[in-house]
């Protein structure tokens, strides 16, 4: 190394170090936790179906209007179950994203 040359630092004490990485880690659970018990809920046919999940993507209601069930057509039904599906984890990944996003440091959640 040229004289006078000092190299960058990384992260300095290492036990220093690995306490803001537990601390870190303590954290992104927390907000993990938390996220298993927020829901969203996305609905699809002017709210003929319902999904609510959790932010950390878990299912945990289908709600479907009896009226829809009346015309029995099952192949639009479906299309409404999985579009409504989608939203909702769309919806959660974002939730998840918004939460999670300051503690990661702009990687990628998902």
């Amino acid at each position: 190394m040229a004289k006078g040359f000092k190299s960058p630092k990384m992260g300095g004490n290492p036990m220093n170090m690995m306490g803001q990485l537990q601390k870190l880690q303590e954290q992104i659970q927390l907000v993990q936790d938390q996220l298993a018990e927020e829901t969203v809920t996305a609905a699809a046919g002017g709210g003929a179906v319902k999904i609510t999940m959790t932010g950390n993507q878990v299912c945990r209601a289908v709600e479907i209007d009896p009226e829809v069930m009346k015309d029995a057509d099952v192949e639009m039904l479906q299309d409404l179950v999985l579009t409504a599906y989608n939203n909702a984890l769309e919806a959660s990944r974002e939730l998840a994203a918004e939460r999670l996003g300051p503690l990661a440091g702009g990687l990628p959640i998902f």
